[in-house]
């Protein structure tokens, strides 16, 4: 078909599409990366994105205080307090978080993207949630018995996790995008 034809009304030039836009795993782990921003733990911020198999988001979550809790009325460190003033005792993981705060009936056979490895307590939820893949983006943890625990579940429920690899070094959000895209349009 030359160029200028049309295919249904529309020009063949127009059907063109736009090259660099996001693959589904860069898509999703950005998505669990923005969630991660409305942590207010200050050491680290962590969230959470869970997929069905259509590629539909269907859960979202970061890491934070139970509903009811404070941010303000609770620790965020563990560092230098006595045992009950830790903030591993209170915190909600991303993981249960996006668990929870699921569309769906269930999440059994989607995945499950996020920014920590797991560790044992979330393993835990993944498992008993029925989510068949985890991918992750860092294994800082790696060498913590919460990380080698979580594997051994993950591993004997057959739950698959693989590091996520980016196809870019970051994604920025331009919020003036739009805007600079309709002046375009009417130039």
């Amino acid at each position: 078909m030359a160029e200028g034809t049309s295919v249904n009304g529309v020009a063949s030039s127009m059907s063109n599409k736009r090259q660099g836009y996001l693959e589904w795993d860069d898509y999703f782990m950005s998505v669990a990366f923005l969630s991660a921003q409305r942590s207010k733990d200050p050491r680290t911020q962590v969230g959470a994105c869970i997929v069905n198999e259509d590629r539909r988001i269907v859960g979202v979550g970061y890491n934070g205080m139970p509903r009811g809790c404070s941010d303000d009325d609770f620790p965020w460190c563990n560092e230098g307090v006595t045992e009950l003033e830790k903030k591993n005792l209170y915190v909600c993981h991303a993981e249960l978080n996006a668990i929870l705060n699921k569309n769906s009936a269930d999440v059994r056979n989607y995945t499950i993207y996020v920014g920590l490895f797991p560790c044992n307590e979330c393993a835990k939820v993944i498992i008993q949630s029925g989510i068949k893949e985890v991918i992750y983006y860092s294994d800082k943890y790696e060498d913590k018995i919460t990380s080698k625990a979580s594997r051994i579940m993950l591993d004997h429920a057959k739950i698959k996790y693989r590091q996520y690899q980016p196809t870019n070094g970051q994604i920025v959000i331009d919020f003036t995008s739009l805007d600079e895209m309709k002046d375009r349009i009417i130039s």
